[in-house]
């Protein structure tokens, strides 16, 4: 008899900020150069090298409306690609769009809980958009005191007015200060005291211009204690390096989008083979949207590097088990659709693997995530599905939702 699918909690959606989150919030001095939005009439607008360039379309020429946020001198636009739910696959391109030609439950508190309600799903943990998945937008900043405040704004709008009122619906997801530990250590301990039980993170910092996780003075300390004191889960996406894996500069999107899992697995090298979690040993860490089917093999070879290479390779004062012990005592993965992963969820680990719908993503399953969840997940033990679709994520994130 196939399991049957419970209303599952998705740790892995985003949101695309209304235009009002920060010009509420920010000082009058500082409306003028934080993030607000102007509308632009575009044409020949280009995406290379993750910058965008565009021609202005005068009032009498052909092109296309877009909403653009600024903030300092950068200039960033929606497109298609970031609120793609609700249209058919062959239409998402990165194109620009406006506020109007998105669903409303990419920003819309009650549209939003309307969506999840036809695609199943009981509760919804969202990336942020326009300050980047681990909030690197406002680390780029010239002005860290704009940088400072464009955080904190965040924050309150997602604690306060994102996700209040939904009888815990809508999960606070904070960002933080990365340029200054001390102040993310301060952040995630305000933000805890009101409810918040999880943090976006780079997923390899030393690609922002940031210290590594091996940083030998221990950069990132104070924030990780903040984190494990407060039980604060650090949730790192892909792409929240700014920089996806390819193999060349001409090579298609595609390449890239395949090789996506590869930030996710250096990212988790790194951890295990830092000794941050003999330093911290109640911390908690989650990888979203970089699959799982990958994950027994880095296990398999970093025990072997461990056990064969650890004197040399430069972690034998510091990583004093197995790294795969470590993987299964603190560590979670996630996926949308990945029946090879399912295939090896013995070797995964049913207690470390969350699922996610990535709406309104182009790769998100809604509104049709149960139904791919029925289909790869066929196999499995109603007590498998259990832990995947729901449980595994209240343990994470300290819900209280019942099980």
């Amino acid at each position: 008899m196939a399991p049957q699918i419970p209303r599952i909690i998705s740790v892995d959606d985003h949101v695309i900020e209304p235009p009002n989150v920060w010009q509420d919030r920010l000082p009058e001095k500082y409306k003028a150069i934080g993030p607000r939005i102007v509308r632009r009439k575009v044409k020949n607008m280009k995406f290379v090298g993750g910058v965008f360039s565009y021609d202005e379309a005068g009032d009498n020429e052909d092109g296309l409306w877009c909403d653009w946020w600024l903030i300092e001198d950068l200039q960033y636009p929606l497109t298609r690609l970031s609120a793609a739910a609700g249209y058919p696959r062959d239409e998402i391109t990165v194109s620009p769009i406006t506020m109007d030609d998105m669903r409303k439950g990419c920003w819309d508190q009650k549209a939003r809980l309307e969506d999840l309600d036809v695609n199943h799903v009981e509760a919804s943990l969202a990336f942020p958009s326009f300050p980047r998945f681990c909030g690197q937008t406002f680390t780029e900043r010239k002005d860290r005191v704009l940088g400072d405040l464009c955080v904190k704004a965040y924050n309150d709008w997602m604690v306060e007015e994102w996700c209040a009122g939904t009888n815990g619906r809508l999960i606070p997801l904070v960002i933080v200060q990365l340029w200054d530990p001390n102040l993310a250590a301060a952040e995630i301990r305000r933000n805890a005291a009101r409810g918040n039980h999880a943090v976006t993170f780079s997923e390899i910092p030393a690609f922002l211009g940031l210290p590594s996780m091996h940083d030998a003075g221990g950069f990132w300390d104070p924030f990780l204690a903040a984190c494990e004191e407060t039980d604060t889960v650090v949730c790192m996406h892909i792409g929240s390096s700014s920089k996806m894996p390819s193999t060349s500069a001409d090579a298609p999107a595609a390449v890239g989008s395949t090789l996506t899992y590869m930030n996710a697995a250096m990212s988790l090298t790194d951890w295990l083979m830092s000794g941050l979690f003999e330093k911290f040993p109640r911390l908690k860490i989650a990888y979203s949207e970089g699959q799982i089917g990958w994950i027994p093999y880095v296990l398999e070879r970093a025990d072997k590097v461990w056990a064969d290479n650890r004197g040399w390779g430069g972690v034998a004062d510091k990583v004093m088990r197995p790294p795969s012990e470590y993987y299964y005592e603190h560590v979670y993965g996630c996926f949308f659709d990945d029946p090879h992963g399912l295939k090896n969820l013995d070797a995964v680990g049913v207690d470390n693997v969350t699922f996610e719908t990535d709406y309104p993503h182009s790769d998100s399953t809604w509104p049709h995530t149960k139904k791919v969840a029925e289909e790869i997940m066929k196999d499995l033990t109603q007590e498998q599905v259990d832990k995947i679709c729901r449980t595994n994520a209240i343990e994470m994130l300290h819900l209280e939702l019942g099980s």
